[in-house]
């Protein structure tokens, strides 16, 4: 019987002594005879044909035992964490202590393995937290603005002689230079004045310039082979248009929805805007309570997590030299980090069971995010042990739920904020059939990666 024992190093990482003894090893030595014996071409003997005896004498019994070792170490180390309850964070390190006489495969295996893990956690009571989000109030600016922005999508263009202007929309020529080199064009691109959407300095270049007319200012370039490096950018604007927008009428509210008359047309922007601010106190909420648990609980990380987090993201961006950009993604991930283990150990508290019918509609909205069919998103999850990873995220999603529900949330005017809509509870009845049987509570290291540079990419 395999036996651990387990030193706790830190809180986020343990080291595991481990010990096979041969009758543990010899389902591993027998899978390695028939693996090389499928390498091996040895006259005589067909593929995957020839006998132990043979492998002994041509390839030699140590290379069996390192490829049983090899082969079966991974089911060792996991065997020991299911046994010792030990929820691994990231990569094990293995260190083989003693090996097996190679002559008889007599003696112990005897392996060392340390690797990051979660840290245990200890929660206050949910029902003493408080937190505040912003009044839900829709204004009548709030409507026009939504308005105003359904008119764009009808407006059109008429092209105007004069200087450009927020608003308008511009048809433009684009030279990035870099030394003497000419790195990258864009010919007749159109642009919307004040819209931020194509290059930092577009804006204050093109303002005031009318159709001829061309200018130079310096940016940091968004893509290609010099993605992340500095350029002289040439700008030349070939028109200027301005936008028509149709009149606010009922005839409008007929063209542009499915209602007869104006004010039906602003009753429902007005409850379109307040779902909207709704949603927007959700989300609020959800940042407040994680950031009152943050500071009332102790959540420790492996640094070495979160630097290699921080590499990824920083190389990715071709940003490894900027010190002052990796300490911002480096606060974001450890928080991200942190937060995720927060949601974690809620729903293993809360007891959250992840049923197959929500794990599938995660999956079908998933595949659609990264435009794939369910099928062909659940088997690419499978072929990188992903798997696991999204029933964390399903997990966690209901453990924030729970936390909405437990937790009071009030907006700054003092008034209590209901977030019953958004409140999930299980049923035992309704899910007691339809449990995965994969426990929800374990975070690999690509999960807490992924989460970290969502969260890093959008706070740096």
């Amino acid at each position: 019987m395999v036996e651990t024992t387990v030193e706790k190093l830190s809180p986020t990482r343990v080291k595991l002594a481990i010990t096979v003894p041969p009758e543990d090893l010899r389902p591993s030595i027998t899978s390695a005879y028939g693996e090389i014996a499928e390498q091996v071409t040895i006259p005589g003997f067909r593929k995957g044909k020839v006998p132990p005896p043979i492998i002994d004498q041509r390839v030699g019994r140590g290379a069996v035992l390192e490829q049983a070792v090899n082969s079966g170490l991974d089911g060792f180390f996991r065997q020991a964490v299911q046994d010792n309850d030990i929820r691994p964070l990231g990569r094990p390190e293995a260190d083989i202590t003693a090996w097996p006489d190679a002559k008889d495969f007599s003696g112990d295996l005897q392996v060392t393995v340390e690797v990051d893990v979660r840290p245990e956690i200890t929660l206050p009571p949910l029902d003493s937290l408080t937190v505040s989000v912003d009044p839900l109030e829709v204004t009548d600016d709030d409507v026009a603005q939504q308005l105003d922005e359904l008119r764009g999508r009808f407006g059109t263009l008429s092209t105007v002689d004069r200087p450009a202007t927020t608003g308008d929309f511009v048809q433009i020529d684009l030279v990035a230079t870099i030394g003497d080199e000419q790195v990258d064009t864009a010919n007749a691109i159109s642009y919307e004045m004040g819209s931020g959407e194509l290059i930092e300095g577009i804006d204050e270049a093109l303002e005031s310039l009318t159709a001829g007319e061309s200018t130079t200012f310096s940016s940091t370039l968004l893509g290609g082979d010099h993605e992340g490096e500095e350029a002289e950018i040439n700008v030349t604007v070939l028109a200027v248009k301005e936008r028509d927008l149709p009149e606010l009428d009922d005839d409008f509210a007929q063209m542009a929805s499915e209602f007869d008359s104006l004010d039906e047309l602003k009753d429902d922007v007005r409850g379109q805007v307040e779902r909207q601010k709704k949603f927007a106190q959700v989300s609020q909420a959800r940042d407040k309570i994680a950031d009152a648990l943050l500071a009332e609980v102790d959540v420790p990380v492996p640094a070495s997590l979160i630097e290699d987090e921080v590499h990824r993201h920083l190389e990715s961006e071709s940003r490894l030299e900027d010190d002052e950009h990796r300490a911002e993604v480096t606060e974001a991930s450890e928080k991200a980090f942190r937060s995720q283990l927060l949601f974690d150990t809620v729903a293993e508290q809360e007891d959250i069971r992840v049923s197959q019918d929500e794990f599938a509609q995660y999956v079908v909205q998933s595949a659609q995010q990264y435009g794939m069919q369910p099928q062909e998103f659940i088997e690419a999850l499978q072929a990188n042990n992903g798997v696991q990873a999204l029933l964390g995220e399903v997990a966690r999603s209901k453990a924030i739920s729970v936390l909405l529900g437990r937790v009071k949330v009030v907006d700054t005017n003092g008034e209590a904020v209901d977030l019953s809509d958004f409140v999930v509870a299980d049923s035992p009845e309704d899910v007691a059939d339809e449990e995965t049987d994969e426990p929800v509570e374990v975070v690999d290291e690509g999960d807490a990666a992924a989460a970290s540079e969502d969260e890093a990419a959008a706070k740096a």
